[in-house]
């Protein structure tokens, strides 16, 4: 696992705090990270690193769009869906309130598809 985030079953800050009914999770979870990002260029680095995005990933709003809703270059684990739990995303947020608005417009955008994209905010936790 990098220091971005990784993947893998659902990670115990979820499994703790929300009832996911008892029901299996058939999509892939990936932590993005974003511990330390400072800036957009950090912010499309870690996305670009954790969920695996292909070389001709522009580093863009434009880019992460497409890359988001285009299920062929998602990681191949995630043929039945992709969870992405955005974590430790406050710091980001506070110091770049204009990107971190748009950051959250493109994952809005990029939900409610098939195969389903998930987009979680992770509020406080360390495990």
């Amino acid at each position: 696992m990098s220091a971005g985030g990784g993947r893998g079953a659902v990670p115990s800050f979820i499994d703790d705090h929300y009832d996911l009914g008892g029901a299996e999770m058939t999509e892939l979870v990936v932590t993005l990270d974003l511990d330390g990002v400072k800036d957009k260029a950090g912010l499309m680095d870690r996305c670009a690193e954790t969920l695996e995005l292909p070389d001709w990933f522009g580093r863009n709003w434009d880019a992460l769009a497409d890359s988001l809703a285009d299920p062929s270059v998602w990681p191949a684990e995630a043929a039945d869906g992709l969870l992405v739990v955005v974590r430790n995303w406050q710091p980001y947020a506070k110091a770049r309130p204009e990107e971190w608005e748009i950051a959250q417009e493109v994952f809005s955008a990029a939900v409610d598809r098939e195969p389903s994209l998930t987009v979680m905010l992770a509020f406080g936790g360390s495990s």
